[in-house]
Formats: C-alpha cells, structure tokens, sequence
C-alpha cells in the first residue's frame, strides 16, 4: 500500500510540474542544410510569422502524403499567412544523399534541413514521423501533431490563420 501511495503522489507531482512547465521554444541544434553547410535551429525564424516545422523521412509514406498535400496549398497559404514550412529530414546519413533529388523530383518549394544523427529529432521529443509542429512568431511551439490523415493539412492551415492573427490555440 504504502509504495502505491508513493507512486500516486509522484505521478502527481510529475503532472503538476509538467502542467506548470514554462513555453516550449525551437531547441538549439546543429543540422545540415541540403548543400551541407552546418546551422543552427535556434536561427529559425520567420520575421514574426508562423512556421511549420515537419518531420519526414523519405521512406515514410505518410509523410510524403502529408507533404505533397501541403505543397499543392503552400503558395496560397504562404501570400495569406506569411507562413514558412521547414521540412526536416530524418534520413541516416547513407540516405542523406538522396533528399535533395527527391524534393527536386516533387517539386517541393520549402525549406528544408537534414538531421542524420537525429539531435533535433530528439531535442524535439519525436519519436516516429510524420510530426509536425507549429510555431508562433515568438519561437513557441504552440501545436504538435503526429501521423497523418487526408484532411489534416485543412485543421493545419487554420491553426496557421489564427497564429498568424496573433490568437492563441488554448
């Protein structure tokens, strides 16, 4: 009894702390760029307008989906929000070549950052791709999702018009 108690009254104070933790912002990383120059994730900004930062691989297939569903709106979501998509990749370094081919051959008109070791990955707590995440113009994640189904680009697309407004998502 007494060591269920413990464990109970850890798990609360786990969840209070947690509930009370401060905004998370983007960690600072080193990545590679797709002509392999080093930067850091902590210069990630977008003059005060939203980014979205995705998480993908080129051998996830709902990744490719999400992405190519993003790609067909981006323009148009980028002239009424301002918005900035930054897709990482989290191919190992064997697979690392083959990225910049791949978004060439799709047509893929964002940004996009390589992370073989998997430090920003895990800087960001993703554990399996697609994960997306959305970024206010302060640099706070204010939303995450992981997976993707056929319509999540529009619920997407309109937590990006109210970041941009300057709403917040609570």
């Amino acid at each position: 009894m007494k060591k269920t108690g413990l464990v109970l009254l850890a798990v609360l104070i786990y969840g209070f702390s947690f509930s009370q933790s401060s905004v998370r912002k983007i960690p600072s990383v080193n990545v590679k760029t797709l002509d392999g120059r080093t930067v850091n994730t902590s210069g990630i900004s977008n003059a005060g307008k939203p980014i979205i930062i995705s998480f993908w691989a080129t051998w996830c297939k709902p990744c490719i989906r999400e992405l190519d569903a993003i790609a067909d709106v981006y323009e148009d979501w980028v002239e009424e929000t301002g918005v900035q998509l930054i897709a990482v990749s989290i191919d190992d370094s064997r697979n690392s070549a083959k990225v910049g081919p791949f978004i060439n051959g799709k047509g893929w008109e964002f940004k996009t950052l390589l992370d073989p070791n998997g430090d920003f990955k895990r800087a960001l707590g993703v554990n399996m791709v697609p994960h997306t995440f959305l970024i206010n113009g302060k640099k706070e994640i204010v939303w995450q999702h992981t997976t993707y189904a056929d319509g999540d680009e529009d619920e997407l697309y309109e937590l990006v018009v109210k970041v941009a407004a300057g709403k917040s998502l609570k």
